[in-house]
């Protein structure tokens, strides 16, 4: 079970996603394009068998307000996973923001991509100055008590995942880059492959079987070749008609010849 009982907000009426602000203005600048791909590869294979489509929610580089006594305080993170919610069914009701007081439901899994400038707040290495706001390792771990935290170094092609473990989040061991999620029924684990015309390894999600699960590109293509062998069984039973046809013709003629009647 993850976490559900959030602090209690405070009595005066507290901001919602419209209100919250979805950027900060002193951020050095918008994610580079493999924190954009990467993000995308996972909204495109991330289907668990056990979750239908409404059941929930992706998002990526999407403030994670998560203190209800300081609504300015967020977090980004590169990727997350809430189970239970439902994406916006019209582009009016897409999230702005996920606001923890508002939902009522943490995430299930946070995957952060290391950057030089962020991995030691990434992997818990800095603490907390005073009045400041906490780390992403204190929110993921001591304040969402998110039961799966998901890093991936690009420059290392390293791939680690802790588990929430009482209070406490632990590094499990991975040594096929690969992790079985039985929640999900789907496992998470680095591929080297082609995505979005660049090569190189990166984080997916397969089945139970260890396949990968298909992107948008591979189920076009595998429809097509579908349909393709629909048409070719199709030409194969006509051809197969017409020679049966062919036969009972030449057949009756050959009977016809020596005088016997075929009705």
């Amino acid at each position: 079970m993850y976490q559900t009982n959030f602090p209690q907000p405070p009595q005066e009426t507290l901001p919602t996603m419209y209100d919250l602000p979805s950027e900060d203005s002193e951020d050095p600048g918008l994610p580079d394009l493999f924190h954009v791909a990467q993000p995308r590869l996972l909204d495109e294979t991330c289907r668990p068998p056990v979750y239908a489509p409404n059941q929930f929610l992706t998002a990526s580089d999407l403030n994670l307000y998560y203190d209800p006594n300081h609504t300015r305080w967020y977090k980004r993170p590169d990727w997350f996973l809430v189970l239970g919610k439902s994406p916006a069914s019209t582009q009016d009701r897409m999230h702005l923001s996920y606001v923890i007081w508002q939902e009522g439901t943490a995430p299930f899994l946070v995957v952060e991509l290391l950057s030089p400038g962020t991995e030691a707040e990434d992997l818990g290495q800095t603490l907390r100055e005073i009045n400041t706001p906490p780390t992403k390792w204190q929110v993921y771990e001591q304040i969402l008590r998110i039961p799966y935290y998901a890093v991936f170094d690009r420059y290392s092609n390293q791939f680690r995942l802790f588990r929430l473990v009482a209070t406490r989040y632990e590094s499990v061991p991975l040594p096929e880059q690969r992790f079985w999620f039985e929640e999900l029924e789907l496992g998470l684990g680095v591929w080297q492959g082609c995505y979005q015309d660049t090569e190189g390894l990166w984080l997916r999600w397969y089945d139970k079987s260890g396949a990968w699960i298909a992107m948008a590109t591979e189920q076009l293509q595998q429809e097509r070749q579908r349909a393709d062998q629909e048409r070719q069984r199709a030409d194969q039973e006509r051809q197969r008609a017409d020679q049966e046809r062919q036969r009972a013709d030449r057949l009756a003629a050959k009977l016809r010849e020596l005088g016997i009647d075929s009705v």
